[in-house]
């Protein structure tokens, strides 16, 4: 059990971290599109922004699939 409190703590650390650093990254991003979804679409984000949140995501949801087959064993 205290083993997967410490991975999600850094999972949370890691991402958490990501994100800051994609935040001041973006700062002087002056390409920017709209994410069109089925009934709406967004503001114009930065495209870097768009893509660093995807992986972000990614890796957020990657982390919590593996988590959660471990604590089943």
């Amino acid at each position: 059990m205290f083993f997967s409190v410490r991975k999600l703590f850094f999972i949370i650390t890691f991402n958490s971290t990501l994100f800051l650093i994609l935040v001041i990254g973006i700062q002087n991003s002056l390409v920017k599109k709209k994410v069109n979804f089925v009934l709406n679409e967004t503001i114009e984000l930065p495209i870097s922004f768009i893509i660093g949140t995807s992986f972000i995501s990614g890796s957020i949801l990657g982390s919590i699939i593996n988590l959660s087959s471990l604590l089943k064993k």
